[in-house]
């Protein structure tokens, strides 16, 4: 009696015990890709060419919901709470907020993929009426008082901060280094900017079918995007001899795919990106990728052009960052006196 009374004693603890443990969390089948503003097409290919693939290799079904926006905005709406698991943006400044501030990613992000987690690149390139009637073919055609010039703002767009370093950078080769006269020059650029939307489609949209200035900045990518979607009765593209180096940073947001328990379909997503699939697939808009076999396939779709670089001509994001863009930076000075 007493022996009966302790196995059942003992059975009960066993399932109470089992009761009050936490369920175990399954591994989400469903991630947040927080992206830039023009990236809306691209990444709807990719999502929908990566799923295929991990069904096909797994027989799970995957989904890859899409937040596009100012890259500026996006960092700042993910310190707020936004529960991205990765960032395929367009450079560097808003991945390293998010190291910076909370610890979102992590301090070694730029080592976790190939290329300092760049899958491909671009460049800032022209967008200008058919048959480019103000005859537009480098950065000084920018700055003539005949010239209005469409791109979003620098404080919000990563896009915008492009251009504006491609325009310095610009001003210092052709001025031999005089900083004054670069400062004058993107002055003049800015003043020459009748409208500043926050991203780059909404520049898009400002030129293209709000008919507003005479010439769109915007990434090489989106002019091709332009041209083929509004048609080259309506606009022309334009790729100056020499520019900026674009590059798309990628990174997981260790800090929210930790807790959701995505770490692993975060990563697997952003080495698709490095695959020949998506290479391929990248290519097809117009950005230029790392896969040096795909970039021969496709080099009559992508002109040569001198490329300057941010660690050479302002020793780094970090010092750029703190000489243009930080509060009371150049930028803040041109605009005070716009």
């Amino acid at each position: 009696m007493h022996a009966q009374f302790l196995r059942r004693a003992v059975l009960a603890f066993g399932l109470a015990a089992l009761t009050s443990l936490p369920a175990i969390a399954q591994e989400p089948t469903t991630i947040l890709n927080v992206s830039y503003d023009i990236g809306r097409e691209l990444y709807a290919a990719i999502d929908k060419a990566y799923s295929e693939q991990v069904k096909a290799r797994t027989g799970k079904d995957v989904t890859v919901n899409q937040s596009h926006a100012g890259t500026s905005k996006q960092a700042r709406a993910i310190l707020e709470g936004l529960e991205a698991d990765v960032v395929t943006f367009n450079q560097e400044l808003d991945v390293q907020t998010l190291v910076d501030k909370g610890g979102f990613v992590a301090a070694d992000w730029k080592k976790r993929f190939p290329n300092d987690a760049s899958p491909y690149y671009s460049l800032p390139a022209f967008v200008v009426r058919a048959g480019n009637p103000k005859n537009i073919r480098n950065w000084d055609d920018l700055i003539r008082d005949d010239v209005k010039v469409v791109f979003p703002n620098p404080k919000t767009s990563g896009n915008a901060r492009y251009t504006y370093l491609a325009a310095y950078a610009y001003a210092i080769r052709v001025n031999n280094g005089d900083e004054a006269k670069a400062d004058a020059f993107v002055k003049k650029l800015l003043e020459n900017v009748p409208v500043f939307d926050t991203g780059g489609r909404g520049s898009t949209t400002t030129f293209v079918e709000r008919q507003i200035g005479d010439v769109l900045v915007t990434f090489e990518a989106e002019t091709a995007a332009v041209k083929k979607e509004y048609g080259a009765d309506k606009v022309d593209v334009v790729v100056p001899p020499v520019s900026l180096l674009a590059e798309f940073p990628v990174a997981v947001v260790e800090k929210v795919a930790a807790r959701r328990g995505s770490t692993k379909l975060a990563t697997d997503y952003l080495n698709f990106l490095y695959s020949s699939e998506g290479q391929q697939i990248i290519a097809s808009f117009n950005n230029r990728v790392r896969d040096e076999q795909i970039m021969l396939a496709n080099r009559d779709r992508f002109p040569q052009v001198d490329l300057l670089k941010v660690d050479d001509v302002f020793g780094g994001w970090k010092k750029a960052n703190e000489v243009h863009f930080s509060s009371g930076g150049k930028l803040d000075q041109v605009f005070a006196g716009r």
